[in-house]
C-alpha cells in the first residue's frame, strides 16, 4: 500500500476530539470518499466517522479520538489516505508528486524544479527554484501550465514577461 498526504491537522476542535484539518485538496467533499485514514508517520489506522466543512478547512471526527486531550496530541501532524482509495480526476495531482519535478519553459529551456505548492482560496501556485537559490512563482492555470507528467517528473510552463 502507498500512503499519500491528504492534510494537516491543526487544531482541536471542542471538547469531543474532533479535529480542524487543512486540506490539500481541491474538493472538500473527497473526505467523504474516504473512510479510513493514517495520522502522522505510524501505520495505526483511524476511521472517519463525520466530517464537515468550516470555510477553507475541515473538521473531522475520528472514531479512536475520544476527546480534546487526546485530539491535541494529534495537532500539527500530517494525515495520509491509501493512494488507491483516494481516487483523482483528470488534471488532478497529489503535491506530494509534484515537489521535486524539473519545470521547463515550452521552447524547452531547463528552468529549475517545483519546490512548494502555495494553496489559496484563487488557484494553487507554483514556486520553482531555480539554481542559486533564486525562485519564483508560477499561478497553476492552464493559460501557464502545458504540462504536467508525474511519471517523468516533468512539467512544462509557458513563460510571460517578467514571470522570473
Amino acid at each position: 500500500m502507498e500512503k499519500v498526504r491528504i492534510g494537516q491537522i491543526t487544531a482541536p476542535v471542542g471538547i469531543r476530539g474532533e479535529v480542524r484539518v487543512f486540506p490539500y485538496t481541491d474538493r472538500n467533499t473527497r473526505f467523504s470518499d474516504i473512510q479510513k485514514i493514517f495520522v502522522g508517520e505510524g501505520d495505526t489506522e483511524y476511521t472517519i466517522q463525520r466530517y464537515r466543512p468550516d470555510k477553507d478547512l475541515i473538521v473531522l471526527k475520528l472514531k479512536e479520538v475520544s476527546d480534546r486531550n487526546t485530539a491535541e496530541t494529534l495537532r500539527g501532524l500530517y494525515l495520509y489516505a491509501d493512494r488507491e482509495s483516494y481516487p483523482l480526476e483528470e488534471d488532478s495531482y497529489f503535491i506530494d508528486d509534484l515537489v521535486g519535478c524539473s519545470v521547463f519553459s515550452d521552447e524547452g529551456e531547463e528552468l529549475g524544479s517545483l519546490i512548494k505548492v502555495i494553496q489559496n482560496s484563487a488557484q494553487d501556485i507554483y514556486e520553482i527554484g531555480r539554481p542559486g537559490g533564486k525562485s519564483f512563482l508560477v499561478p497553476a492555470v492552464k493559460e501557464f501550465i502545458r504540462s504536467v507528467d508525474t511519471e517523468s517528473k516533468r512539467i512544462v510552463i509557458h513563460l510571460i514577461e517578467g514571470m522570473m
